[in-house]
């Protein structure tokens, strides 16, 4: 089952979404996907919180409240059945003729769908290897927006390079993942870029946070640069796929010979979350 507005659908051939909708010719709409483990979304309201807050960025009237969409969400899950895998959930500023302005009359549109997906055990376990790029998004990374090409074309470089990531740099700074989150670590601290707009602040990010400060490991929220990555005790990328997961390459630099005991403080805490 699917969820198109508010009614619940099969998805087949007769499923469609009209091509003058604006996320398809603008991504125009904003999106969100949440974690399921054991059948249960796993911060969800955090995820409708984030969503809420990126349609009002881009001035996106939502017709339902944050309880409708929850118990939507949350009844897709329990239709389709869904153990362990994700929802996507989406809202485009509607179907109107082709026109860059907002149109005055339009009803926005929302799809979710659920999918299957399996824990990145083994990349949890033993670490990955990520390749740096020039970050070329625009300046609104703080909204999760439709608009993705940036990403996409720095995770395709990331595959081209055999590597599972590309880290993102902006003016000699570390940003941020193609599709996820990244920290080093140094003298037993953790350091991230500033939840501002040049990065979207993650679900997970927030949940490593609070696992730090459970732990008494500090996490401090400033720029760094390549060099100090090279310079890193421990390496790690967050996200709600990905999880909690350590890199240990950078580029042609081994940043450890495998993941180290802060990642694997955070991993262990996170673990009982879920």
């Amino acid at each position: 089952m699917i969820l198109i507005n508010d009614q619940f659908m099969q998805r087949n051939q007769d499923t469609h979404i009209d091509i003058e909708d604006r996320g398809y010719q603008f991504g125009d709409g904003i999106y969100e996907v949440v974690r399921v483990y054991r059948g249960k979304p796993f911060r969800l309201d955090d995820h409708l919180d984030r969503f809420e807050r990126s349609a009002k960025e881009i001035r996106l009237p939502l017709p339902m409240s944050k309880g409708e969409t929850k118990l939507k969400i949350t009844q897709l899950i329990e239709m389709n059945n869904l153990q362990d895998g994700i929802v996507y959930f989406q809202m485009t500023r509607g179907v109107a003729p082709r026109n860059h302005a907002f149109p005055e009359k339009v009803k926005p549109v929302l799809t979710a769908y659920t999918k299957e997906f399996k824990r990145p055990i083994n990349q949890l376990k033993n670490g990955i290897k990520v390749v740096t790029v020039e970050d070329i998004r625009w300046l609104r990374c703080d909204i999760k927006s439709l608009n993705l090409l940036g990403n996409v074309l720095a995770k395709q470089y990331a595959y081209d390079h055999q590597a599972e990531e590309a880290i993102q740099i902006r003016d000699n700074s570390v940003t941020e993942g193609s599709s996820s989150n990244f920290y080093i670590v140094k003298d037993g601290k953790i350091y991230t870029h500033p939840a501002d707009h040049f990065i979207l602040k993650g679900i997970t990010r927030m949940v490593v946070e609070e696992i730090s400060n459970q732990l008494g490991i500090p996490f401090i929220e400033n720029v760094f640069s390549v060099k100090d990555i090279y310079r890193a005790d421990e390496a790690f990328i967050s996200s709600t796929t990905q999880e909690i997961t350590p890199v240990i390459q950078v580029n042609d630099k081994t940043i450890s010979n495998g993941p180290g005991p802060i990642v694997r403080a955070i991993q262990a805490e996170f673990e009982k979350l879920i």
